[in-house]
């Protein structure tokens, strides 16, 4: 999805774009744990209050706020009935600063997120809507490079191949975020574009609805990348991302062009690693030429070994160890541009392969237990108290987080996969 979101707080994260082999030795140790995990509960109880605070104030500058976006839109160029009849009637919605302030209680597991998206129901759908599209999917696959399943897959996953694009008042949100003092510049911008698309394409306020983010259509793209990236595919004068199939993906395919695409390449793979693994490269920072992947026995799930091209992989392991491991070529960068998730860009390219006719994962996602925010606090707080220092417990698992679990895992001969598994929780003494 191509959109603006809040502190993303997923699990994946913890092996992503980290040189872990770095933190093989214990740094410093952090001031005390103590003041940190005594926070935890505080910081739980003022939120909510936080929170509606933040919802009173908004809605009471939004009258103000209105002022500024109409004199604003003057200066865009925006036309009088739009400024006089659109802006001044935009709504406070209290929803939308309900979602942008909330940070999830809890993680997203791999499994979680990859088995609620490539179900069953999308492989075959898609594999039904790659047949009923096919002569299109092929024009653009010549045009853009973009092989026809992975348009499919974007699709499948930003709207259930178009059959639930939002509901909220996109007009109405990007207001609402743009009299937001912590992003108002970013969605004041995203609010002036989705009034010129209003006007250009003559769209009634109505028709313009997405996420609260406003993000929209079948391919669920903000304003900027609308009005920079969308493509009039059906011919008709008008690139309508919510009414034209042909509009969205012509689009899709488009955007993932400019983002770089490589013709002729896939994602990446699933791949499987022998006994004694090291670890020593994970992440995108880590990324190594196929060939060296190749001599420390990485294999294809088949056995077969790696292609022998001149490409350069990354390894991710978004479940652990125990779980599924990938490698990642170009292309999974570029995925990841249209989204900032190791989650998304794994299940979009797997995704891809089913509907092409692939098989599923040979390793299944393992299950693994949701982490709260307050337990990743005290897992970074004992971390902080052992020695190994991942800066203030916040509760999100980043790079800081991921480095300081793998010098620890290799203090306690353990695999050091830097994932925070049941046992590198029981080793810190925290039961979960």
């Amino acid at each position: 999805m191509i959109r603006i979101k809040g502190i993303t707080y997923l699990v994946a994260s913890l092996a992503a774009s980290v040189s872990l082999s770095a933190c093989s030795t214990a740094p410093t140790s952090s001031p005390s744990s103590n003041t940190a995990v005594a926070d935890v509960k505080s910081q739980s109880q003022s939120s909510e209050l936080d929170i509606n605070a933040t919802i009173q104030a908004n809605a009471d500058a939004f009258a103000g706020c209105i002022t500024t976006l109409q004199a604003r839109a003057r200066s865009e160029g925006l036309s009088d009935d739009t400024i006089n009849s659109t802006v001044a009637n935009l709504q406070f919605v209290p929803k939308v600063i309900e979602l942008d302030q909330q940070q999830p209680e809890f993680s997203q597991t791999f499994a979680n997120y990859f088995n609620k998206r490539a179900t069953d129901w999308r492989v075959n759908e898609g594999r039904r809507l790659l047949q009923k599209h096919r002569v299109l999917l092929d024009k653009l696959a010549q045009e853009y490079g973009v092989p026809p399943q992975y348009i499919l897959s974007f699709w499948g996953l930003e709207t259930n191949y178009g059959s639930y694009k939002g509901k909220m008042s996109v007009l109405d949100s990007l207001a609402t975020l743009a009299c937001e003092p912590r992003r108002s510049s970013y969605f004041t911008t995203e609010l002036m574009q989705a009034l010129k698309l209003k006007e250009k394409y003559n769209f009634d306020k109505g028709t313009m609805v997405g996420s609260w983010a406003g993000a929209m259509g079948h391919t669920q793209f903000m304003p900027s990348a609308y009005a920079k990236y969308a493509i009039d595919g059906d011919g008709d004068g008008k690139a309508d991302l919510w009414n034209s199939t042909a509009d969205a993906l012509t689009s899709a395919a488009n955007f993932l062009q400019h983002l770089g695409w490589q013709r002729n390449q896939r994602w990446g793979r699933e791949v499987l690693l022998p006994a004694h693994f090291s670890y020593d490269h994970l992440g995108a920072k880590q990324a190594l030429p196929l060939s060296a992947w190749a001599t420390q026995a990485v294999v294809q799930t088949n056995g077969q070994p790696l292609p022998a091209v001149d490409i350069n992989a990354a390894l991710y392991l978004p479940a652990g160890h125990t779980g599924p491991a990938f490698l990642g070529y170009e292309n999974f960068n570029v995925i990841m541009r249209w989204n900032r998730s190791e989650f998304y860009a794994i299940t979009v390219g797997h995704l891809a392969d089913r509907i092409n006719g692939g098989e599923p994962l040979k390793v299944s996602p393992s299950e693994q237990p949701r982490l709260s925010r307050e337990q990743v606090k005290l897992l970074q707080a004992k971390l902080n108290e052992a020695g190994f220092d991942v800066g203030k417990p916040d509760g999100v698992l980043g790079r800081n987080s991921a480095a300081g679990i793998q010098a620890f895992q290799r203090s306690q001969n353990m695999v050091a996969d830097g994932f925070p598994s049941p046992e590198v929780f029981t080793a810190l003494g925290i039961t979960l």
